[in-house]
């Protein structure tokens, strides 16, 4: 008997200390229940359990580190005292209804390594001091309704791999300062309303694997060097406005690209391995689009 009391009373011990989530957090929790339309989602959390119960919530000494709530119907806006998860490492919400624009304190959520809200609804423009979440690893913010410019302040996010913006309705130019992201793997800014030319700082990121800026407002000549990236596979130039002669002239007779298109009617290299460079990435956050594809 006295040996049960004594689990008992560990494993309440263990619970105080592991266990629970400080009343800020579980407060920040229930306003994302209730901003998003919890009671409408596809898997639900009974606020009358511990924590520990909610799908897609990840829990570390009392601290919540993850949100995985990926295609789970949430709609309505994110509440903005989400920015008190100050432990939060992963806020995944994309692949659902979100709108509204970004809360400004999601910036104070400095752990963050990924943060995914692509395919929702969300408008407004990125934060500018979106540089400040300097642990960030995955940007996602592809297929919403964004606006405004790429902020400068993106370069300052030293370990970058994956900035994905694509069908939004981002303007101005990208800035030489993503020149500065060395360990950059996919830059996907397809279909959004950039100009100007390709800065030739992005011929200068060698882990960049996919370069996506089909469907744009680009102009002028393309940066030749961006052909000599070691690990580029995927690059996409179409529906541009580049000096197609310079581009054609810039092309090397051998190429490790798997995908490569642009303006011009014979316009497009893809090698069978294709498929395999695409679908083994860790980091895939959106659909690639193809010339030949069908548009409905």
């Amino acid at each position: 008997m006295k040996k049960l009391t004594y689990i008992v009373a560990l494993l309440m011990a263990l619970n105080s200390v592991y266990g629970k989530v400080r009343s800020i957090e579980k407060q920040a929790l229930i306003d994302l229940y209730h901003s998003t339309n919890g009671d409408d989602w596809t898997v639900k959390w009974n606020l009358s359990l511990p924590i520990s119960t909610w799908s897609g919530i990840e829990i570390e000494n009392g601290k919540v580190v993850s949100i995985n709530l990926m295609n789970n119907n949430l709609s309505g806006e994110l509440a903005n005292s989400i920015g008190d998860l100050e432990h939060l490492r992963v806020l995944n919400l994309a692949f659902n209804a979100i709108g509204g624009t970004l809360p400004n304190r999601i910036i104070q959520l400095k752990s963050l390594i990924i943060l995914r809200l692509g395919k929702n609804k969300l408008t407004g423009e990125i934060p500018e001091n979106i540089g400040d979440l300097k642990e960030l690893l995955i940007l996602d913010l592809f297929n919403n309704k964004i606006s405004g410019e790429i902020p400068l302040s993106l370069g300052d996010i030293k370990n970058l791999k994956v900035i994905s913006f694509s069908n939004n309705k981002v303007t101005g130019i990208i800035p030489e300062a993503l020149g500065r992201l060395k360990l950059l793997e996919r830059l996907e800014l397809a279909n959004n309303q950039i100009n100007g030319d390709v800065p030739e700082a992005i011929g200068r990121l060698p882990n960049l694997s996919m370069l996506l800026l089909s469907e744009n407002e680009f102009t002028g000549k393309f940066p030749a060097s961006v052909f000599s990236l070691p690990n580029l596979r995927v690059l996409q130039l179409q529906n541009n406005d580049f000096d197609i002669k310079h581009l054609k002239n810039s092309i090397p007779l051998k190429t490790d690209l798997a995908l490569f298109e642009f303006d011009d009617i014979q316009g497009r290299i893809d090698r069978n391995d294709f498929e395999k460079v695409f679908t083994n990435t860790e980091f895939r956050t959106a659909d690639t689009k193809f010339g030949d594809d069908n548009d409905n």
